[in-house]
């Protein structure tokens, strides 16, 4: 057995944390561009503590996924004020612009440059800008992930810049932030924590270490994620999504994910639509395509143990199957009012072209089993009429 694990710099979890960002922020920089969502008032505390540690800010707002127009915008301003320290306050977005954005502050070339699929996906060879990443929704467990993801509205494809460098120097991972999240965004970022960590749980990249990851943070979706939708003032139930969100990131950065985010990253190209409701509405179907497809062609393959863990830890049922494991997703995805595809957009004309697009994506190669044309067909056909 041989597996390589890399991840953050520094972690650091729980209330409070982000308050430790200012001090730790002075031994990396003297100007920071600090990356923000909508509101400006949710960085306000954070700049006020760089302020009083001598920490000059310039402020860059990133409203929605990034596409490479924000990158080079907010790369434009950070050279042009000199910043030498980036810090990403914010949801998977804002986090994701930052460690683009960082990384081409010290590397030659632009953005294009390092782009996979769409660009010349050139290695990145100098250290990045240091940066600091400081979640606030628990779902996409970016700040801990080796890459940034971009849309490109020209291409209508979502694509990765990857690096172990881009990885963060330090994560301050603080359930308080996430008490305001309204019900809607838990419900997208909860949901795609849990796609991440079932995805990097049957992925073949797979190791015990990812495992372990996986089954605690399964463990504690499945007991708080339709708590912190219906009650999201409690405390308890925000912690285990914020490490469950946290345990996704480190899986899925060192296990890969699936068919679920194989068909996501051309989806969020294609139509504008949150990621986690697309992972949420594919997540129960492409489950019980894989679980068909390997009782099929692969009934010794231990995916399919997996699939059926999966289902005990989420029912909490020691005699759960898989089946039951489909059942609980699809119930928690509507009491969640998760929609089909047909409401961002998407027709049944648009199916052969998501499929071509999915089956380049590189999560597709983590996928427990190879899935033909047809049969990814059928499952985005299926997320269209349910």
């Amino acid at each position: 057995m041989r597996f390589e694990f890399t991840t953050a710099a520094k972690i650091l979890f729980g209330p409070g944390t982000a308050r430790e960002v200012p001090a730790l922020a002075h031994s990396m920089g003297r100007r920071a561009l600090v990356i923000g969502g909508r509101s400006a008032e949710r960085t306000s505390g954070l700049i006020r503590g760089l302020q009083e540690q001598a920490v000059e800010t310039v402020t860059f707002s990133v409203s929605r996924e990034p596409t490479t127009e924000i990158v080079l915008e907010g790369l434009a301003l950070a050279r042009a004020q000199g910043c030498d320290l980036v810090i990403g306050m914010g949801g998977g977005s804002v986090i994701d612009a930052g460690k683009a954005i960082a990384a081409l502050m010290t590397n030659p070339g632009g953005l294009f440059d390092y782009l996979e699929v769409i660009g010349r996906a050139q290695a990145v060879t100098v250290p990045p800008a240091p940066y600091i990443a400081i979640p606030t929704t628990a779902g996409t467990g970016t700040e801990v992930t080796r890459n940034a993801v971009i849309i490109s509205p020209e291409h209508k494809v979502k694509v990765s810049m990857r690096s172990d460098m881009m990885l963060p120097r330090l994560v301050a991972a603080d359930p308080d932030l996430t008490l305001s999240v309204p019900p809607d965004i838990t419900a997208c970022t909860g949901l795609d924590a849990l796609t991440q960590l079932i995805e990097a749980f049957v992925s073949i990249r797979a190791n015990p270490l990812t495992d372990a990851l996986c089954r605690e943070g399964l463990a504690r979706a499945g007991r708080s994620l339709k708590t912190a939708y219906t009650k999201g003032d409690d405390t308890s139930t925000r912690e285990d999504m914020m490490l469950a969100s946290l345990f996704s990131g480190l899986a899925l950065a060192n296990a890969g994910l699936g068919a679920v985010h194989g068909f996501a990253a051309p989806l969020g190209g294609m139509f504008d639509a949150p990621h986690g409701a697309i992972c949420a509405r594919l997540l129960p179907i492409v489950m019980e395509a894989n679980i068909t497809a390997l009782a099929r062609r692969s009934p010794d393959s231990p995916a399919l143990a997996r699939y059926a863990e999966i289902a005990r830890i989420l029912t909490n049922d020691p005699g759960a199957d898989a089946r039951q494991g489909i059942a609980w997703v699809e119930e928690t995805c509507a009491a969640m009012r998760i929609p089909s595809l047909d409401t961002i957009g998407m027709r049944r004309e648009d199916i052969p072209v998501l499929v071509e697009k999915a089956g380049r994506a590189s999560s597709m190669k983590g996928n427990p089993v190879e899935l033909a044309k047809e049969e990814l067909a059928a499952i985005i056909d299926k997320a269209l009429s349910e």
